[in-house]
């Protein structure tokens, strides 16, 4: 049994303040056991304005927001999922949202680059995201070894492509952490039916760590973090305000689950296939 933990923020424009507060609630997980602590999408910079992020962006592998996430995990000897950090890319005005993974010895050990970027309109509220318009996509499906089990990386937006979570399963997946920032619109119709779904699908356990609350630039985000077994229960929930929600991971269950379920085995359309269309 390994104890894991997800920290539901809402951060604002104060990169200095929201470091704290991570900080926080990165302790007070460990506190609690946790080996695997993750952190919600945009922990270190909520903007009011897409500039702001553009005057935060790092340069990989150096800047405040990195040093911290690296001086956390090795403080507290957990594995720490560092939700998202602007770093730079080819163009000045679109960093990448990337999701950096700490060990416990404060090394990095794998980043991940948001694939799916957020460019929608809800005509149900009037709310408009141009996501793509401040960000840079990332290309490359990241999983990695932790002693918690194999670890697989998906942020926010991402979790409406099924196909990513497959090629994270492909790829030994047997967790997989979800930072995001779901709108409450979103978030109310779709944020648990989604993760429960993933969960299901693929037999894994899912850590979700959610932005949740109201933030400065007058948007409001859902919260509802979760972590989700490899049935598609929830073990653990946060409804709303800022917290951490804790919970052990069985992979022995898990194991007895995907043996007596072999539903992961059992796929047909792997891969491309040809479709008649009739």
């Amino acid at each position: 049994m390994r104890r894991v933990a997800a920290v539901q923020m809402a951060s604002g424009p104060n990169i200095t303040a929201n470091l704290l507060e991570a900080g926080k609630h990165i302790a007070g997980a460990a506190d609690e056991g946790a080996r695997l602590v993750v952190l919600p999408e945009n922990f270190s910079l909520m903007p009011e304005y897409d500039q702001e992020r553009v005057a935060a962006v790092e340069d990989d592998g150096s800047g405040p927001t990195q040093d911290f996430l690296a001086e956390q995990a090795a403080r507290h000897r957990v594995w720490l999922v560092g939700g998202t950090v602007p770093l730079r890319s080819a163009d000045p005005e679109r960093p990448y949202a990337a999701c950096l993974v700490y060990g416990p010895d404060g090394r990095r050990a794998a980043r991940y680059d948001k694939i799916h970027l957020f460019d929608v309109q809800l005509d149900d509220t009037g709310e408009q995201y141009h996501e793509s318009a401040s960000t840079m996509p990332g290309r490359d499906v990241v999983t990695l070894d932790t002693d918690v089990g194999r670890l697989g990386l998906a942020i926010c937006y991402d979790l409406r492509f099924p196909e990513l979570f497959r090629a994270l399963l492909d790829r030994g997946a047997q967790i997989i952490a979800v930072p995001a920032a779901f709108t409450a619109h979103t978030g109310r119709a779709h944020w648990e039916p989604l993760l429960r779904a993933r969960s299901i699908e693929n037999l894994v356990y899912v850590i979700a760590a959610a932005q949740g609350g109201y933030h400065v630039s007058g948007r409001e985000t859902y919260g509802h973090s979760m972590i989700v077994d490899s049935w598609g229960g929830v073990l653990a929930q946060r409804e709303r305000g800022a917290g951490t929600v804790c919970a052990q991971i069985d992979p022995e269950r898990q194991h007895r689950v995907r043996r007596s379920f072999p539903s992961i085995d059992h796929r047909r359309l792997k891969g491309a296939v040809d479709v008649e269309v009739l």
